[in-house]
């Protein structure tokens, strides 16, 4: 077999990669074979203690099972689209690393909103890789505007064009309303660096997206 051949078939398997570091982390939280107050984001410690490392290493961590099962489904079904997209455009291993690179940096870029509104609060804390998974996702949406979405109890796909703006509001909405445990903050502006970031490194993608959309 070919390096070639070897590189390609790396590039394929990443989201699966991320998949399976992401689960044994978190269940290794969950039955105590690792500490999840350790690598957790919480924003009074990162601010001033300087332990800059939760801004990645929660994205390892999860809440729940649900919690882990959502996020990881979400990140299987739109993960490999875009692994592909990044391999067609940069080729490998160029695409392969972008891809990774984008997945990473968006769990920090997810996160710097809370950071700076929750710097002194010593209770806020999140765990969790809904804001990468939400990066994931709005760049396959990028690709693929017209690709169907379902959402929870709708038993019909609503097409990316459209989920992408609703999505981004009620985020928006329940960001400012505050009053559950999610990340909406995060879940925004993973979403909107999942746009920024392919566009950022290749401007002619918002060409071949409007094109999708016969415009």
């Amino acid at each position: 077999m070919t390096v070639t051949k070897l590189l390609v078939i790396f590039a394929s398997m990443i989201t699966i990669a991320i998949i399976l570091v992401t689960a044994l982390v978190s269940v290794l939280c969950f039955y105590g074979g690792l500490n999840p107050n350790k690598l957790k984001f919480c924003a009074y410690e990162v601010w001033h203690y300087r332990q800059w490392y939760q801004l990645l290493s929660y994205g390892l961590v999860h809440g729940g099972w649900g919690h882990l099962f959502f996020n990881m489904l979400a990140l299987f079904c739109f993960g490999r689209s875009v692994e592909q997209y990044f391999s067609v455009l940069w080729g490998a291993p160029l695409g392969g690393i972008l891809y990774i690179v984008l997945y990473v940096t968006a769990i920090a870029v997810s996160s710097i909103w809370d950071l700076v509104k929750y710097k002194d609060d010593r209770s806020y804390s999140a765990v969790g890789a809904s804001g990468a998974v939400s990066a994931i996702l709005f760049a396959s949406i990028l690709f693929e505007p017209r690709m169907g979405i379902y959402i929870y109890l709708i038993p019909i796909p609503i097409p990316g064009y459209i989920f992408a703006p609703l999505y981004l509001l009620y985020c928006w909405y329940m960001a400012r309303r505050n009053a559950d445990n999610i990340g909406h903050s995060a879940h925004f502006w993973g979403a909107v660096y999942g746009l920024l970031f392919p566009l950022a490194l290749k401007p002619e993608i918002f060409t071949f997206f409007l094109s999708q959309l016969g415009l």
